[in-house]
């Protein structure tokens, strides 16, 4: 059993990927809860912690690990939004005791919680969404304007993390190609930026908002995002 309590709501697990943490054979654990609620979100089961549908329990992840022991290198806990919860500390600590590697996917609204999970060494790969400019995340994003703990975010990842990458859904009217470039300068030096096309027929959390036309970018817009970010960070990569 897990020593401790570990109070985390788990909406769901992936039990095999070898893309979510590169060069790791991992499972995803997802958590539930969110403090945004982007329109084109694709895990719209998890922004609630308390909604609906399948769950997995702490009892039950042990069961998976024990039972893949030797076969899996790392977990990636993904959400929702993880530190959001008390106990992700807990949880990530006995995933470290079983030798395994964690993968944190954050939206780097919560620097006081990724602050010491760096620096006790409890993540070994953080993966941190930028969904716009910071400043313009409120109304559509975000009810309060998370502008200066997305920049301590990426102030402590560019400074602490061992291994860290930064993530944007191209997706308008939130970002363009101007927008893309100013973000990247944020990140400038990163060894890392990912660009994301949305897909299209995915159930979102806003059904509506992929029916308004001009939401996605052919794919040459999308080669301007690359080229422009690319001047500014190590790789820049269109996923």
């Amino acid at each position: 059993m897990w020593p401790g309590r570990c109070e985390v709501t788990l909406g769901g697990l992936q039990p095999c990927t070898l893309v979510d943490y590169p060069g790791m054979v991992s499972c995803v654990v997802f958590v539930r809860g969110c403090n945004l609620h982007c329109p084109y979100c694709h895990n719209p089961d998890l922004i609630g912690a308390r909604n609906g549908g399948a769950r997995l329990d702490i009892p039950a992840l042990e069961h998976f690990l024990d039972q893949r022991r030797g076969f899996l290198d790392a977990v990636v806990i993904s959400g929702g939004e993880p530190t959001l919860w008390p106990s992700l500390e807990t949880l990530c600590r006995r995933l470290k005791d079983r030798e395994l590697a964690v993968k944190l996917d954050t939206n780097g609204t919560r620097p006081e919680i990724l602050e010491p999970l760096l620096a006790d060494g409890l993540v070994d790969y953080v993966a941190m969404d930028l969904k716009t400019d910071p400043q313009r995340y409120v109304p559509l994003l975000a009810d309060q304007d998370p502008s200066a703990d997305l920049m301590e975010s990426i102030r402590l990842l560019t400074a602490v993390a061992k291994a860290y990458e930064f993530r944007t859904t191209c997706i308008a009217p939130l970002v363009d190609v101007a927008t893309v470039g100013r973000l990247a300068r944020l990140l400038a030096g990163a060894p890392l930026y990912a660009l994301q096309a949305p897909q299209p027929g995915v159930r979102v959390l806003d059904p509506g908002f992929y029916q308004q036309p001009g939401r996605f970018f052919p794919p040459e817009v999308l080669a301007d995002m690359q080229a422009e970010a690319g001047q500014w960070v190590e790789r820049c990569i269109l996923r």
